[in-house]
């Protein structure tokens, strides 16, 4: 079975590094960083096995020796053992830059034996260090680097890897319609959408680039007849993928609220990711043929995705331009969204205890 591994650096991102010497050789020198001990608690309930890799310049000289280190070190792990967190494995490279040695961050020969030895989750494991090297040493593993940082702390690395997902993957296949849709939550990117329908297209860019999220959307319909069947189902599609990608977050918002000018026209949109659909619509849209689309599919849309998504969307909106008032209503959707999966808290925002 697989395993979600964080390799993480001590100095500087567990515990403070003593910038006179750059050595923690006493107790007297040793700080923990802020809410470290919380966050990998957490860390721990989600399954993620922890391995230090540190490297220790010199270690062993007499600047810095065994004794002193170890002292310290052996304190560290018996302060982190007490509060209920174990290290899977420690590795420590003793050696300086100039020694051009094998086990030195970023080089990961250090870990050669390890790997062989342990079937590592690569889309779940992360290197977490203060230093860019940390981040080199990530990438030659193959796997994400977070940067420690005093102003990106534990709370935020800890969000940050709870709430990874990678591309959320729904495909539907009808008689009608075949829609692929994939989705990632924590990435911006510029989308890739295909749906055959020009203004539909324009639409669910503008969704995806406010929400600020990567969407990519294939589908193939009968729009030789209609818009109808392939813009329900890519709806319907698309709420499915939000669905199972917002299940496995930890901590949003939960409500979200967008409101979008665009010239004469207004709209508004509220959100509530809640396992209850609802859809409250009120618009003058006046079923407007927009180039390969029509007006009068906006509301069934932000339906199929209100009940797939299990959440509930209001939204109103008003103008003279049936164009405007569309655009205004799909980046309005799109603030909301990314208001609502906005990461704030460490607990689910509902009395019963779950979402979704």
């Amino acid at each position: 079975m697989k395993k979600k591994f964080l390799f993480i650096d001590r100095d500087g991102t567990i515990i403070d590094e003593p910038t006179e010497d750059f050595k923690v050789d006493s107790i007297k020198k040793l700080k923990f960083k802020k809410n470290v001990f919380i966050s990998l608690l957490n860390l721990k309930k989600n399954d993620y096995n922890f391995v230090m890799v540190t490297n220790q310049d010199g270690l062993g000289t007499k600047n810095f020796t065994k004794k002193n280190f170890y002292f310290v070190q052996n304190f560290i792990i018996n302060i982190f053992f007490s509060q209920g967190i174990e290290f899977y494995k420690i590795f420590i490279c003793p050696h300086y830059d100039t020694d051009n040695c094998v086990c030195r961050k970023p080089k990961i020969g250090i870990l050669k034996k390890f790997f062989k030895n342990n079937h590592m989750d690569v889309n779940n494991s992360f290197v977490i260090g203060d230093r860019k090297t940390d981040i080199e040493f990530a990438k030659n593993i193959g796997i994400k680097g977070i940067l420690y940082t005093e102003e990106f702390g534990w709370k935020n690395i800890q969000n940050k890897i709870i709430n990874y997902n990678d591309d959320i993957t729904v495909h539907r296949k009808t008689k009608e319609t075949d829609i692929k849709i994939f989705v990632n939550l924590n990435k911006f990117n510029i989308s890739k959408i295909d749906t055959k329908i020009n203004f539909f297209n324009h639409m669910l860019n503008q969704l995806a680039f406010h929400a600020r999220i990567y969407l990519c959307v294939k589908a193939i319909g009968d729009i030789h007849i209609d818009d109808h069947h392939t813009v329900e189902d890519v709806a319907i599609t698309l709420g499915k993928v939000f669905f199972n990608a917002i299940k496995k977050m930890n901590g949003i918002n939960r409500f979200g609220f967008g409101i979008i000018p665009m010239d004469e026209s207004v709209s508004e949109c509220v959100l509530d990711i809640s396992g209850r659909p609802y859809i409250c619509f009120k618009s003058n849209l006046k079923n407007t043929i927009l180039g390969d689309f029509n007006s009068n599919m906006v509301k069934h849309f932000f339906y199929s995705l209100s009940y797939t998504m299990k959440s509930t969307i209001h939204i109103k909106a008003f103008g003279e331009n049936d164009h405007h008032i569309c655009e205004s209503i799909f980046k309005s959707f799109g603030v909301a969204l990314k208001n609502a999966i906005s990461i704030n808290s460490n607990y689910v925002q509902s009395s019963k205890g779950m979402l979704l």
